[in-house]
């Protein structure tokens, strides 16, 4: 987001200059205009400031000014400057919408404080419109996942056909790859929406309070037990559970997780009544429960009755056609979040994004995106200048571009100089001179 600006509306020829350099002084940005009329063809929705209006001008006064600011934005900040008799009128004017007003004669310092407030009000009013644009986007499966690969194609169809079902799902994916985003939209996009998803971690979830926080407890049920808790199952009755890090839950746990999901019903603790349960489990896991479960490590018992149905996400690595995508996807977010401008995408950045690994997949993606919105990107290498965007050098950019290229033919060829720097139409020689002074390594294969 741009930085904020005051829109100073006043027909006084000895006031205004005085209050563009107040305004100044106090360091915000002003643009000022004789007239309402002169003022009205900058006054949009998109606005990130403050409109200051005289109420008395010649011409449009400042009461019918605002009125037209209401109408193109209700939630633009209009300030009105008052002369000495005019308070009623200004009353009036805030219950019809304006944000504060101001009496005659005033110090410059009261009025900027007045300015500053209604612009950090702006700026939530805009930073929450954004966000909503990014909800309401988000509302489209392939907005949630995107990727134009093979792979996410599927997924996305795969999600589509089990979503409106009560097939339970067992999701598997490496760490950062997404998988409680499938989860959510499994949940979303189907007939459970209304009602609570609920995700557990598996992981995080300590012995001692396993049984009360999944199934809950009556008053008295144990030593501290004052009052009847419901549990996170019956809390998801009607909607579904993500049972996330399924691999990390210790075996004896498991046995009790097993029998909710075979029968559906839960006991809190303290109760022998049996409640029963309308949800749908998801779980999600990064390790391969069917071999887990040849080594006994996990239950193949809950293991089979989770694996109803099996959504595999593709690491980042095996989809590097999407990671461009992807990026600006991130990036339009992380935009939003910071209320900041985002930085185009140059071709440095992008050969440097498809070369990386990404052993921490999309999680790891979305950190770059933030780095590089808020001008802190500096390559996969900690001692890289800044990248395009932030406050690099055209000599930096290149370097960068240059490097970044050189990688991933490295990578593609498996790191043989050979191919690389035939690949690239250079001399042996000269890929040499560029990896020494890039610091690349490789296999001189000759």
């Amino acid at each position: 987001m741009s930085d904020a600006r005051v829109l100073l509306v006043d027909d006084d020829d000895d006031l205004r200059p005085a209050l563009v350099q107040g305004f100044e002084i106090e360091d915000l940005a002003v643009t000022a205009y004789r007239s309402a009329e002169e003022a009205l063809p900058d006054i949009g929705r998109e606005l990130y400031g403050c409109i200051v209006t005289d109420i008395r001008m010649a011409g449009m006064g400042g009461m019918e000014l605002m009125r037209r600011c209401l109408e193109i934005d209700p939630a633009l900040p209009v300030v009105l400057i008052t002369g000495h008799g005019e308070v009623a009128l200004a009353v009036q004017a805030m219950r019809d919408g304006a944000y504060d007003f101001i009496e005659k004669p005033f110090p410059v310092h009261r009025l900027t404080s007045v300015v500053r407030r209604a612009i950090e009000k702006r700026r939530l009013v805009l930073e929450n419109r954004v966000l909503r644009e990014t909800l309401d986007a988000s509302g489209d499966l392939e907005s949630r996942l995107v990727g134009r690969n093979p792979a996410m194609r599927r997924l996305r169809e795969e999600i589509a056909a089990l979503a409106g079902t009560d097939a339970d799902v067992l999701i598997l994916g490496e760490t950062g790859s997404g998988k409680e985003v499938v989860a959510r939209a499994l949940h979303d996009f189907g007939d459970r929406a209304r009602a609570n998803f609920v995700a557990i971690n598996c992981g995080a979830l300590p012995k001692e309070i396993f049984e009360s926080e999944l199934f809950g407890h009556e008053a008295g049920a144990f030593t501290g037990a004052q009052e009847m808790r419901i549990g996170k199952l019956e809390h998801a009755d009607g909607g579904t559970v993500f049972l996330d890090e399924i691999e990390s839950m210790p075996l004896e746990l498991q046995v009790k997780l097993l029998r909710a999901i075979e029968h559906r019903t839960v006991e809190r603790l303290g109760s022998n009544r049996s409640i029963p349960l309308d949800v749908r489990f998801v779980a999600a896991s990064k390790a391969d429960l069917k071999a887990e479960s040849e080594a006994r490590r996990f239950r193949a018992d809950l293991f089979y009755r989770l694996n109803v149905a099996t959504l595999k996400i593709a690491p980042l690595r095996e989809r590097g056609d999407d990671i461009p995508l992807l990026f600006t996807h991130l990036a339009r977010e992380a935009r939003a979040r910071y209320r900041r401008d985002m930085p185009e995408m140059n071709p440095a950045l992008e050969a440097e994004l498809t070369a990386h690994d990404w052993p921490g997949n999309v999680r790891e993606l979305r950190n770059v995106a933030d780095r590089w919105v808020l001008g802190l990107w500096r390559g996969f290498s900690p001692d890289a200048p800044v990248a395009a965007g932030g406050a690099s050098t055209l000599a930096d950019r290149l370097a960068a571009f240059e490097r970044s290229v050189i990688e991933a033919e490295l990578k593609r060829h498996g790191g043989r100089q050979k191919e690389t720097y035939e690949a690239l139409g250079i001399s042996r020689k000269g890929l040499y001179d560029k990896m020494k002074k890039l610091g690349l390594g490789g296999h001189d294969d000759g």
